[in-house]
């Protein structure tokens, strides 16, 4: 069980990875509805994944790297 609050270090990195979705997305000019489509999750998930502000799911993150077309580590690198 992850501790209350969460590490510094922790945010920080759910940043970075939003930001590493938020560049391939703009590479491939989507915007997070059109993102949202591919994967099949709302607009609202997207943006929270890319604003760092809410914990998201492997497999979300797995959805959005195939249809980005980047290695998953390139996202979480």
């Amino acid at each position: 069980m992850p501790s209350d609050p969460l590490p510094d270090w922790v945010l920080t990195r759910r940043r970075a990875i939003g930001d590493a979705v938020r560049a391939a997305r703009g590479r491939h000019q989507l915007s997070q509805e059109k993102l949202g489509e591919l994967v099949d999750l709302d607009r609202k998930t997207i943006n929270r994944i890319e604003q760092g502000t809410h914990s998201t799911l492997l497999d979300h993150l797995l959805l959005i790297a195939d249809a980005l077309d980047v290695p998953l580590a390139d996202l979480v690198r």
